[in-house]
């Protein structure tokens, strides 16, 4: 699989609130390439939507979620960050950025959980700074900030090549506690009547989910879909025979927690590659498990 559209996703600035240069380049790279997918499907962009972007292909039954935006830091006062989500925080790490003087490239700096940057100048109060992408690839393994989630979202293109029938959602402020799901749950609901969907996200390395193995189905985190859904994902998991592993853990949360606690009656599966380091500049997925996530979101996405 070429990668080269997710190395230049991991480095598009997007931190929660602030989606708008992803927003662009995912709607430039649709536009160039929806002729040759095997359905062009509606976009659904503005004010209503504010920066998130709705794909609808064919007649859909089930929405694919994925959230555009990242974890980062804010400026504050003097030369003091606050963390957008939450971002793991060393010394040394290289934040980017822009403000009005110009492009940033500086130092993290840690102490005792306060953050700070070290940069000559003082920077901008509100602006946003980001991991410096540091993209590696080998045989196995693919590995950068951000991959969480822009490899939820370069899933979600690769099953946009083939997909039919379904939604393609592309949200904001996920990493930042959320905010743009339940607006557009009840559009893709109240004007297609869709209620199922699939979060295309990524999850952690564990004691009991590693890496290589295949993509995770989660059987929940801090929350509880509904089960008879989440049987029916895994059995069309085993019968398609493409390699996942059943996730089960007590913490975390994703754009499903938007979609339980909606007005509207959305099952809900989250099914994602899961990471080491997360949250950190060296985010590492094996690729076995990226093409297990293709592969099982075009056939759940054909058979739910």
């Amino acid at each position: 699989m070429d990668y080269s559209l997710l190395e230049t996703m991991c480095g598009i600035h997007a931190p929660s609130g602030n989606e708008v240069a992803m927003k662009e380049f995912l709607l430039s790279y649709i536009k160039t390439h929806q002729d040759a997918w095997k359905v062009k499907p509606e976009i659904h962009i503005g004010e209503n939507f504010q920066d998130s972007i709705i794909l609808k292909f064919g007649t859909p039954r089930t929405a694919i979620f994925a959230h555009m935006d990242s974890i980062g830091f804010t400026v504050r006062y003097h030369d003091q960050l606050v963390p957008i989500g939450g971002p793991k925080a060393e010394t040394g790490y290289t934040l980017v950025g822009e403000d009005s003087l110009g492009p940033i490239e500086c130092e993290l700096i840690e102490n005792d959980g306060d953050l700070h940057y070290k940069f000559p100048r003082g920077l901008d109060r509100g602006t946003e700074l980001v991991f410096k992408r540091d993209f590696r690839e080998t045989d196995n393994y693919v590995q950068s900030c951000y991959l969480d989630n822009r490899l939820g979202v370069f899933n979600a293109l690769k099953v946009a090549e083939t997909l039919e029938n379904g939604v393609i959602v592309f949200s904001c402020w996920e990493e930042h506690g959320g905010g743009s799901v339940p607006y557009l749950a009840k559009h893709i609901y109240e004007e297609w009547g869709v209620k199922q969907a699939l979060i295309s996200d990524i999850t952690w390395i564990t004691e009991g989910v590693v890496h290589g193995q295949g993509v995770a189905i989660s059987m929940r985190d801090r929350n509880v879909p509904r089960r008879s859904f989440i049987d029916k994902v895994i059995g069309i998991a085993r019968e398609s025979q493409i390699d996942f592993q059943l996730e089960v853990e007590g913490g975390g949360s994703s754009d499903g927690r938007e979609l339980q606690v909606s007005p509207y009656p959305f099952d809900w599966c989250f099914v994602g590659a899961p990471e080491d380091n997360v949250h950190s500049p060296d985010e590492i997925v094996h690729k076995h498990d990226i093409d297990c996530m293709v592969a099982l979101y075009g056939a759940l996405m054909e058979q739910l």
